[in-house]
């Protein structure tokens, strides 16, 4: 392996949308689990660090996966919030890599736990990507259908219909724009210089453009099922 990645795996217990979201079920395992089941079969990816404050978490990784690769780091509580940003849990969690300061260390992944439909193949596209165009950093994005589109909005006020924005022609499907969405937050990569400052920041941010059907989201209970509809239809 010439240059790589350390992949980061953030899964606090608690949730107020679902409880103990990151151990909900998709496809009869716990969210989590295809996260770190796709990291392990990326040929990018040297060290998992999975940074958690649940014992379940833990007992479950302990169990399920022994790959060398994975690295178990026990969150502090004050960084196990509701309103904790991710950054310094990040920074936090970089500390206990080994190949912190591997000078082949290209870059640091984050993989939520949330984008349980994210594959292999995507984590080394955006790898690939992001060794090829050389960014501050990289986001993984969808496109969006033309029905959300920005110019397809509307106001609703007292059943009355009123157009968010005055675009001429908006009702043609070929005259509106293409727009892209950051796809919840499947994979974001960071170049190992910039990691202190940012996640997805500098003067070079590129994106990697996912499917839809891999670009669920699970913030709640309807996510949670569409994710496992998805999951045995179309990506089994």
């Amino acid at each position: 392996m010439n240059n790589f990645f350390v992949a980061i795996i953030p899964a606090r217990a608690g949730s107020k949308s679902i409880k103990n979201k990151n151990l909900a079920k998709v496809n009869k395992k716990p969210m989590i689990h295809w996260s770190i089941s796709e990291a392990l079969k990326s040929k990018y990816i040297k060290e998992i660090l999975i940074t958690t404050n649940c014992p379940i978490i833990k007992n479950y990784c302990n169990k399920f996966f022994k790959d060398k690769k994975i690295n178990l780091i026990s969150r502090p509580n004050y960084l196990s919030k509701d309103h904790t940003k991710m950054l310094p849990v990040i920074k936090h969690a970089k500390n206990f890599s080994k190949y912190e300061s591997d000078e082949k260390l290209t870059g640091y992944i984050l993989l939520q736990p949330t984008s349980p439909l994210r594959k292999k193949i995507d984590i080394d596209n955006a790898c690939k990507l992001f060794n090829k165009k050389k960014p501050d950093s990289l986001v993984s994005i969808c496109k969006l259908k033309h029905i959300y589109n920005p110019e397809s909005l509307y106001l609703l006020k007292k059943n009355n219909l009123k157009k968010a924005f005055k675009i001429k022609n908006s009702f043609l499907k070929q005259n509106k724009k293409t727009y892209y969405v950051p796809n919840g937050a499947a994979i974001y990569i960071t170049n190992k210089k910039k990691i202190n400052k940012f996640i997805i920041g500098g003067k070079k941010v590129i994106g990697y453009q996912m499917p839809i059907v891999r670009s669920i989201d699970v913030d709640d209970s309807e996510d949670l099922k569409l994710a496992n509809i998805l999951f045995n239809k179309c990506l089994k």
